[in-house]
């Protein structure tokens, strides 16, 4: 099995470059939805997170190619994304005044105490489902120089054509010497979704999920995923994840041997660990498997104010880690420290400094900052 190598920074335009869908986050915080009259827009996507993350946290040169409507909607993310410092580019789309395309929309409160936090989608008629082979000039991307390139298993699953251009985009990652990375993130209501619009079943939402994800994963180099996730998203078999604790490990571990078994090319699977005891209080861990080697982090009890993004946060921490040449074993507590600490903010991306997230990491605590 191969080792994984980073390529060096000098000469190259962006340290990732992210593929994804870009939507707005409608939260109305503790507030249940039939009750609420004001709602915080925050301009997310799994992809397009990692990337704004590694540029404000970490000062890494990032980029995100993903769909954009004209229209003031699409206006108000591109500012989003001006503000970040990523460097966009877009497939452009007109709206026709009534109906789209558009820009998709997540409906996501925070919940509170035992009420648990509420997800639900408009994704009707949305630009990024429009993606295909095709839209992008990967050549004249790449030859741009990206180091790491990065995309995920929610815009996979939005059409087809998506889980296409993913496809097309690794193999020009690939062949540019950039590493690659893919978030799982198996969502089943998703696929399901798609598959109906071809008139297929759930049987075979599922099927064709695993199908298209195992396709994806063989051009991956680092995958991010829970156990849950590796057997459902890429139907690798594994131990019943609700025999052990959430913060049990050996679960996660007893399937890399499956893992590299169907996937040699993958060199890192990465994943945070979670116990939740309430919506705002967490026991919060990850692991990193690695060139056949493994790590685990802290266990740290968080208190919770908006679970979404931590994710995302964890595996921008890991990436910089990674890219930066840290050692696997500081590399991942970056990425458990800066998602635990997204998780103490609104919205799905970072507010941390750099210097906040190392002394985390190194142990840090809540004692006040004078």
């Amino acid at each position: 099995m191969a080792s994984l190598t980073i390529p060096a920074a000098q000469g190259t335009a962006h340290d990732l470059l992210a593929l994804g869908a870009l939507v707005t986050r409608l939260d109305p915080g503790i507030i249940p939805f039939t009750e609420a009259n004001e709602y915080l827009l925050h301009v997310s996507g799994g992809e397009y997170n990692v990337a704004t993350n590694l540029s404000t946290c970490f000062g890494m040169k990032t980029a995100i190619a993903s769909a954009m409507v004209n229209y003031p909607i699409g206006r108000r993310i591109e500012y989003a994304v001006q503000k970040a410092g990523v460097t966009p580019y877009y497939k452009r789309f007109d709206h026709d005044g009534v109906r789209g395309p558009n820009m998709a929309i997540v409906w996501s409160d925070r919940g509170q105490g035992i009420r648990a936090p509420v997800v639900f989608y408009n994704r009707s008629n949305e630009a990024a489902q429009r993606l295909a082979p095709g839209s992008f000039d990967w050549s004249a991307l790449f030859a741009k120089g990206i180091r790491w390139f990065h995309s995920g298993g929610i815009f996979s699953a939005l059409s087809p054509t998506t889980s296409g251009l993913v496809i097309e985009a690794m193999r020009a990652a690939k062949k540019a010497g950039a590493v690659v990375s893919f978030d799982l993130n198996y969502r089943a209501k998703l696929w399901a979704v798609a598959a109906a619009e071809q008139g297929l079943s759930a049987a075979q939402a599922s099927e064709g999920a695993a199908k298209t994800l195992r396709e994806i994963a063989g051009y991956v180099d680092v995958l991010v995923g829970n156990e849950e996730d590796l057997q459902k998203g890429l139907g690798l078999k594994g131990q019943d994840v609700e025999t052990k604790g959430k913060l049990d490990p050996s679960a996660f571990f007893s399937m890399m041997e499956s893992v590299t078994k169907d996937f040699p090319n993958i060199k890192a699977v990465a994943t945070t660990l979670r116990e939740v005891h309430s919506t705002n209080r967490h026991s919060w861990s990850a692991v990193l498997w690695l060139d056949g080697k493994t790590w685990q982090a802290p266990t740290v009890e968080l208190d919770v104010y908006d679970r979404v993004g931590g994710g995302d946060g964890f595996a921008a921490g890991l990436f910089y880690g990674l890219l930066s040449g840290k050692e696997p074993e500081e590399a991942l507590r970056l990425g458990w420290a800066h998602g635990a600490l997204v998780t103490t903010t609104p919205g799905d991306t970072s507010m941390f400094s750099l210097e906040q997230v190392e002394a985390f990491a190194k142990g840090g605590s809540a004692r006040i900052q004078r």
